[in-house]
């Protein structure tokens, strides 16, 4: 393709260089994430890390290892900018997202460093278009201090599994309560909707359910206002982790596989609903 195999003899004056064959495989995963209009990206050797937050309240997380990428350059240890997530979607989906077999947008991103603007190269059948996004000071990402020793409860479940789960709850009910416990019932959400109180139970030992690790018994509430951009990711999923610490944060990890197969990982963090004392 154009973009991949065109002059490089510039590209020491970029800080970072990022090239796919297929773009949709980039736009996909940001989708997942894009609840709000900026996002922080961080890149490193490892790839790319790009976050939106809400409120304090809800972070998501998406990680783009460097494998992915058919080409990632970077030249400091670390680079990060903010920028309009809306507004790169829209560049990375320019060519209307070709659903022909075989015709894909290749994208080659640019950019020089701090100040100066985040530059995507498109090529779609012989036609290039160059997007000039700005970006701005990049904030410090909230830290939810969720690590893994802290981590009271997990489960592993097949995404088909949580998403029949959601289509049964009554998704009209402001909070979602989780329970998990390591006697029953094992795993329940549960909703307190307009058409009443609705509960599904996950036994441990059932076929969607491919890890059970639970210590204590903890039942939370999370606003659903917080949790349903995390469906977008839950769309695109095959398997899906889902944890709480000690303090009752929950997060939601997603395995996304991309249209080559390539594995991505999409994070949801959430703090759980203050008003309601953990029974």
């Amino acid at each position: 393709m154009p973009l991949s195999t065109q002059s490089e003899a510039g590209d020491d004056q970029y800080v970072l260089v990022a090239s796919l064959d297929n773009a949709k495989n980039l736009s996909n995963i940001l989708k997942a994430i894009t609840f709000k209009d900026h996002a922080l990206f961080n890149a490193t050797a490892n790839g790319l890390k790009v976050t939106v937050e809400d409120s304090k309240c809800l972070q998501a997380n998406a990680f783009i290892q460097a494998e992915i990428f058919q080409e990632f350059t970077i030249q400091e240890d670390s680079v990060s900018f903010q920028v309009n997530l809306t507004v790169l979607l829209d560049c990375l989906t320019i060519f209307g997202g070709s659903t022909v077999p075989g015709v894909t947008t290749a994208l080659r991103m640019c950019y020089k460093g701090y100040g100066f603007p985040l530059t995507l190269f498109l090529e779609e059948g012989g036609v290039v278009t160059v997007c000039k996004i700005n970006t701005q000071e990049p904030e410090d990402p909230i830290d939810f201090e969720f690590c893994s020793t802290n981590v009271t409860n997990k489960v592993i479940l097949q995404s088909d599994s949580l998403r029949e789960a959601f289509s049964e709850l009554d998704m009209t009910s402001e909070i979602l309560q989780i329970t998990m416990s390591p006697s029953q019932p094992y795993f329940r959400l549960s909703t307190f909707g307009n058409a009443g109180n609705a509960h599904y139970d996950y036994p441990k030992d059932s076929d969607m359910m491919e890890l059970f690790q639970c210590t204590k018994t903890q039942t939370n509430r999370y606003k659903m206002s917080l949790l349903k951009p995390s469906t977008k990711a839950l769309a695109l999923s095959c398997k899906v982790s889902v944890r709480t610490d000690s303090r009752g944060f929950l997060s939601l990890q997603y395995l996304v596989r991309n249209d080559d197969g390539q594995i991505c990982f999409v994070e949801y963090y959430c703090c759980p609903d203050e008003e309601v004392e953990e029974e």
